[in-house]
């Protein structure tokens, strides 16, 4: 399968594997925060030598993750950006081969290590260090609900919605004055089930 600027891909078995390595995530996550980058700029980026990230490049570029910039570098400085896109990470599953389970694990862990990562830096960033106009426009909300799962599937597809207007209706913006590259989150989950708590006349 081939990653394009279409929704929806799910990560088959050998593109999970090929990620399943922490500065390929890493790489990965950069190439969506920051946009295209050499395997030099990634390297100062990182604190690793170039010899390496160009090493993970092309791993990630034999499985479609991310690809070289057409008409863009040179023989020895080659740009490379992630295919814009959806890309679904699937979380370790019974029914996957303990390599392939091992793997998922692997990507998501270091996928959600790095998201509480630029998390915690956002929140303990210095108002001076924020430009003009930002300082309270970002948003970190949480809360608690009692809701059925036909409810939440409900609850998650409206989510799902906004987001999707929201890349539909900002497209393109990335060289207009005054954008600034800005994580959307959003979660919902069940958490685990309570202990019952034992009446009077059970005890």
């Amino acid at each position: 399968m081939t990653a394009n600027d279409t929704y929806g891909r799910t990560l088959e078995p050998s593109a999970l594997k090929a990620l399943a390595h922490p500065m390929r995530v890493r790489i990965y996550d950069l190439l969506s925060e920051r946009g295209p980058q050499t395997a030099s700029s990634l390297a100062a980026l990182i604190g690793e030598t170039s010899g390496a990230t160009s090493y993970h490049l092309r791993a990630l570029a034999a499985h479609d993750l991310i690809r070289e910039v057409p008409d863009r570098g040179t023989a020895r400085e080659r740009w490379w950006e992630r295919p814009k896109g959806r890309i679904n990470m699937p979380g370790p599953a019974e029914a996957m081969s303990p390599s392939n389970r091992a793997a998922a694990q692997i990507v998501t862990t270091e996928f959600l290590r790095l998201r509480h990562q630029t998390l915690m830096e956002y929140i303990n960033r210095p108002e001076s260090d924020q430009p003009e106009g930002w300082q309270d426009a970002g948003l970190v909300m949480t809360t608690m609900l009692d809701i059925t799962a036909e409810q939440m599937t409900e609850l998650k597809n409206e989510l799902s919605a906004v987001v999707d207007a929201a890349i539909e209706r900002y497209r393109g913006q990335e060289a207009q004055p005054g954008t600034r590259r800005v994580t959307l989150r959003a979660e919902v989950f069940d958490l685990p089930a309570a202990p019952r708590r034992r009446t009077p006349e059970q005890e």
